[in-house]
């Protein structure tokens, strides 16, 4: 039998090997185990008759008698499965399979360990998530929501699937937009007009703002009141702004140099603007329950010093050559492909014509470093969906320039987990009304306050500061959940009223769930006694798959492995949601009919308990593999 809790790839071993003693001819073949959709005909469903009919020359409801025949003789099958015969045969040759209630319980007592069920990796990796992604001197805002919790779910669940992962949030930290805000602050802070020890992230926010209004030049209205003659005071003002802007502009530029060269003075002040900005980001983060430390950081800074290295390293072994000025990686070759093995024909520009570098010259260095140094096996980006044309050259060339080259000689996989945009109810990317982008910040506080008002109409006898608690802990999840229940590469609507509803595919209802298995669990210590403590007896007892809720349940339960390795695969934190959707949902209807504390008899009231308890470890275990925090009660 398979080493499995997992009813779908016990099945799958068993009717393998059944298909391939019924037709030994065609080796192996997927025997396409599913859920079955209807319940009155059983559990699972084997579809592979339909498909190996035509292979084997027959009808495919014989080829489903002559799989049903072998399959019924097998002992590992015979364990699991209520006994196959020629009823169990439905429509041209769909093959449907009802699992023992025995065997379930069995399932879900091996499953029932700290583990819960989920094996240790036969090779632990190395994952290095690229997350977050901010920049210097301004507030993380909505733009930065997306690639912080779907990074940071991804990061979670390769964690708890037994890997290493190195966080990589990469600061956008470098270049004249930088040198302009830095020049900006250091002659403020010269002039006395801001002390850079109270220095806060909104007063680099404005500066930055004002410095890249201060270095553009209004070329286009000078040009104007040229062309249409608008009178000297007019020109003077336009000619005195240009003048002024061009200024700014050389004197940033002179910053950049003497930040390339790490100047004292000017080096000191953007040391102190890279600090308010990660502080700020990593506390931002922590409200947002996502895992991203200041240690995390890998600045477009650090890399500066490796980028010119990079181009002449490339250019030395011929990977790189000059085009238009530029100097590219050409990918023509029949092994660059992008992530559906279909041809790249854009080359990658790694130096510009005037001698600049690229995000793409700094991506491949980060590729280097986390695959040489780090020793990365595998880079997933959590980065906007927008930039694969991006990610595919850099990967391509990255490839074609040995950098993602493992020791073993094996190229480590690159992927990029695109993400789609948040949306407001208009359908347009999701802004203020005055059109600015919304901060992280005032997103999570109107989270908190909607859902206060929930919570408190629900849990008015709660003290205030647990109200206030729990308020918190539903909106952070809100926000999360209605982002990574959904599908990743999609665009969605930010809606607070649908997000912190308490019915419905949401957080909070998940939350509920939880909280409302802990209640049972205080009743049973409160009312009937019972020790519902750490190691406590109940959790060993004999467990009863009776009703067909109990079975649902235990079947909802058992897919948990097989959600979370899903998820890992696919980098897809949605499969992760729908099996704990799927699992709530389970739960409230066995909630429903099946008494737990107030059942018929003793055994059946510790095997439903313990059916709750293991229920309630799988929901908190799944939601904090989200990144989701729970609460105890609600």
């Amino acid at each position: 039998m398979a080493d499995s809790s997992d009813p779908i790839a016990l099945l799958d071993s068993a009717f393998r090997g059944a298909t391939a003693a019924a037709f030994p001819e065609i080796g192996d073949s997927d025997p396409l185990i599913t859920a079955s959709k209807q319940a009155a005909l059983g559990d699972f469903q084997s579809n592979v008759a339909m498909g190996l009919s035509k292979r084997v020359g027959k009808p495919p409801r014989e080829v489903a008698t002559a799989i049903v025949a072998k399959a019924a003789a097998m002992p590992e099958l015979q364990q699991i499965a209520e006994p196959l015969s020629d009823k169990s045969i439905a429509g041209p040759g769909f093959i449907n399979i009802r699992l023992k209630g025995e065997a379930l319980a069995a399932l879900l007592s091996a499953m029932d360990t700290p583990s819960l069920g989920v094996p240790a990796p036969d090779v632990k990796e190395t994952i290095a998530v690229d997350l977050c992604g901010v920049n210097l001197a301004k507030q993380m805002h909505v733009g930065h929501l997306r690639a912080t919790i779907i990074g940071d779910a991804l990061a979670r669940v390769f964690e708890r699937l037994g890997h290493k992962v190195i966080r990589q949030n990469h600061l956008g930290d470098w270049g004249l937009p930088i040198a302009m805000v830095t020049a900006k602050i250091a002659a403020d802070a010269n002039s006395g007009k801001i002390n850079l020890d109270t220095l806060k992230l909104d007063d680099l926010d404005k500066a930055y703002k004002q410095a890249q209004r201060e270095c553009t030049a209004d070329e286009a209205g000078l040009a104007a009141v040229e062309r249409f003659q608008l009178g000297p005071k007019a020109r003077a003002e336009l000619e005195e702004q240009v003048r002024g802007a061009k200024e700014k502009l050389a004197a940033a530029k002179l910053t950049l140099v003497k930040l390339q060269s790490h100047d004292p003075e000017i080096y000191a002040v953007w040391q102190r603007i890279a600090k308010i900005t990660v502080d700020e980001c990593v506390a931002v983060c922590g409200r947002l329950h996502a895992t991203v430390r200041a240690e995390d950081t890998a600045g477009e800074s650090s890399y500066s010093n490796e980028l010119a290295e990079i181009v002449d390293d490339l250019v030395k072994r011929g990977i790189a050559e000059e085009s238009d000025g530029a100097l590219v990686v050409r990918l023509d070759g029949p092994d660059d492909l992008d992530d559906r093995g279909q041809k790249i024909t854009e080359p990658c520009i790694v130096r510009k014509s005037d001698g600049g570098f690229l995000y793409a010259t700094t991506d491949l260095a980060g590729i280097r470093r986390r695959v040489r140094k780090f020793g990365a096996s595998r880079l997933v980006y959590a980065v906007d969906a927008r930039q694969s044309l991006h990610f595919q050259q850099v990967f391509a060339a990255a490839r074609k320039a040995g950098y993602a080259r493992k020791p073993n000689g094996e190229n480590a996989p690159l992927r990029h987990a695109g993400f789609g945009m948040v949306l407001g109810e208009d359908g347009r990317p999701f802004k203020t009304r005055s059109g600015d982008n919304v901060k992280l910040t005032d997103l999570i506080d109107e989270a908190h306050q909607r859902a206060s008002a929930e919570v408190n109409r629900r849990s008015a006898a709660l003290p205030e500061a647990e109200r206030d608690r729990i308020a918190e802990v539903v909106g952070v999840a809100a926000i999360k959940y209605a982002d990574l229940c959904n599908d990743r590469m999609k665009d969605y609507v930010f809606s607070f009223d649908r997000m912190v509803a308490f019915e419905g595919n949401t957080g909070p209802y998940l939350l509920y769930a939880f909280a409302r298995i802990n209640s049972i669990l205080r009743k049973a210590q409160a009312e009937k006694s019972i020790d519902t403590g750490p190691g406590a007896p109940f959790r060993k007892a004999a467990l009863h798959i009776v009703q067909p809720q109990e079975k649902t349940l235990a079947l909802a339960i058992l897919r948990y492995p097989g959600a979370l390795k899903s998820m890992a695969d696919a980098c897809e934190p949605h499969r992760l949601c729908g099996f704990l959707y799927d699992l709530a949902g389970a739960f409230s209807s066995f909630y429903d009919a099946c008494p737990v504390l107030a059942a018929d008899n003793e055994s059946t009231v510790l095997s439903r308990l313990r059916l709750c308890d293991l229920t309630g470890r799988v929901l908190r275990d799944g939601l904090t593999t989200l990144g989701l925090p729970v609460v105890e009660r609600m």
